[in-house]
Parts: structure tokens; C-alpha cells; sequence
């Protein structure tokens, strides 16, 4: 869940997955659309310290054509449904940010590559994604993940 779609050589992903997958069994994902609050938290990050060359964006995973694309040809069925989590928190959006900064890796080392402005302009940004999409009126944040849900029956 929320996982193969960060590795760097997606065809090589679906290729494994493919192989590990007995004929007949099923391969399930749970991988963050490119609409979604997780994709643009990812985007903010991305304006500020891009990918290396050639990395994909993780979110194409969260896109059904890509995943028809990427897994179709290995399957005698496959499903996707857009679905939704909501996600909440007991602090305000600001200390959200502070978390994913000093325990999320990809946001961690994202901060670790800015100088001290660019620090400060990124947690402004994703603080301001976070508010934008907070819809907790308590001083805690509650947000809304759009993911899709992939279903693969394995030819």
C-alpha cells in the first residue's frame, strides 16, 4: 500500500510484480493520484528540489491509463476505482509540516538540500497545501487522500 509507486524504474516494478505473482493470483495497490492532497504536497517538494533526471513522478501510478499501460499486458482482469481516506491529526497544520520534515524521508532530504531560505520558503509552501486542504476547525488537521485502488488478476 502506498508503496511500489515510489521506486525509481516503474516498467521494472510492474515487470516484478508480473513475475512474482502466480497466474491466476492478485496483485493489489494502493498508490496516491495526481489530483490529490499527497500528489501536491509532492508537487510543492518537487518545485524546490527536483528528481534526478529520468525519475517519474510517483503519482503517474495514481493515473489508470498509466497503471493499463504499465500492467495490463500480464493480466486477465484488472480494476481500478478512484477511492478516498480521510486522514487527521491532534496538532495544526504547521506542526504537520515540522513532522514530515523531521521523519518522512523524502521530505526530510528534501529540507536537507535547501539553504536556510529555501528551508523556509518549502515549509511555508507545504504549510500552505496543508491549510488549504485542512477541514478540522479545532486546531487539529483533517485531510482528504484521493488514492486509486488497483486490482490485477495475474494471466
Amino acid at each position: 500500500m502506498f508503496g511500489a509507486m515510489f521506486a525509481p524504474r516503474p516498467d521494472r516494478v510492474a515487470a516484478e510484480l508480473l513475475r512474482v505473482c502466480k497466474p491466476g493470483g492478485l496483485i493489489a495497490m494502493a498508490n496516491w493520484t495526481p489530483q490529490g492532497f499527497v500528489a501536491k504536497t509532492f508537487a510543492v517538494t518537487g518545485k524546490m528540489v527536483p528528481p534526478p533526471p529520468g525519475i517519474l513522478p510517483p503519482h503517474l501510478w495514481g493515473d489508470e491509463s498509466t497503471v493499463k499501460q504499465r500492467l495490463g499486458h500480464g493480466c486477465a482482469e484488472l480494476t481500478c476505482k478512484r477511492r478516498k481516506i480521510q486522514m487527521a491529526y491532534p496538532v495544526p497544520p504547521k506542526e504537520m509540516v515540522t513532522f514530515f520534515r523531521t521523519y518522512f524521508g523524502p521530505t526530510k532530504m528534501a529540507f536537507s538540500r535547501l539553504d536556510a531560505a529555501g528551508q523556509e520558503s518549502l515549509a511555508s509552501q507545504l504549510e500552505a497545501v496543508w491549510v488549504e486542504h485542512n477541514t478540522a476547525t479545532d486546531g487539529t488537521t483533517a485531510v482528504e487522500g484521493e488514492y486509486l485502488d488497483v486490482r490485477a488478476i495475474r494471466a
